[in-house]
C-alpha cells in the first residue's frame, strides 16, 4: 500500500511522493486532513509557480514528527501539517522569477528563503499571513 502512497497525484504536475520520501523515511504518511493540505498548496500555490518558471523540486515536504525531529525541524512547523515545502525550481536561473511570484502571490502564508531554495507555506483553513522573510536561512 505505502509504495502506491508515492503515485497518488495531488494536482496535474506533483505527486505524493515528491512530498513524503517514503524510501528514507517509511512511516512518514499523511493523514487524510494532511493530504487536504498537501493537495491545496498544489493547486493554489505550486501549480501556478510552475506555470512562471517551469519545473519544480521538492526538497521536503510533509513531514511526521518523528521526521521532522529528525530533519531538525520546528515544534510548530506546517510541515507537520502539509502545509508547507522547501522547493527550487529545476532551473536555478529562475530563482529570483520564483522569488517574485511568490512573494506576491495571494495564497502565500509564509516565504523565507535560502541560498538557491525557499520554504513556502499555505494555509487553507486562515487568512494567509504574508510573512516574508528574503535571506532568512543563510
Amino acid at each position: 500500500m505505502k509504495e502506491n502512497l508515492n503515485d497518488v497525484r495531488l494536482s496535474a504536475h506533483f505527486m505524493l511522493g515528491e512530498f513524503i520520501n517514503l524510501k528514507k523515511y517509511p512511516d512518514n504518511v499523511p493523514d487524510t486532513e494532511q493530504l487536504f493540505c498537501l493537495h491545496y498548496g498544489c493547486l493554489m500555490l505550486l501549480e501556478p509557480a510552475r506555470q512562471v518558471v517551469g519545473p519544480i523540486i521538492i526538497n521536503s515536504g510533509f513531514r511526521s514528527s518523528r521526521v521532522n525531529t529528525l530533519v531538525g525541524g520546528v515544534n510548530n512547523s506546517q510541515h507537520l501539517l502539509g502545509q508547507a515545502a522547501d522547493i527550487r525550481p529545476r532551473d536555478p536561473a529562475k530563482f529570483q522569477q520564483l522569488i517574485d511570484f511568490l512573494q506576491h502571490h495571494p495564497q502565500t502564508d509564509q516565504l523565507l528563503t535560502g541560498s538557491g531554495w525557499l520554504h513556502i507555506s499555505w494555509s487553507p483553513l486562515t487568512p494567509p499571513r504574508h510573512f516574508i522573510r528574503l535571506g532568512y536561512y543563510k
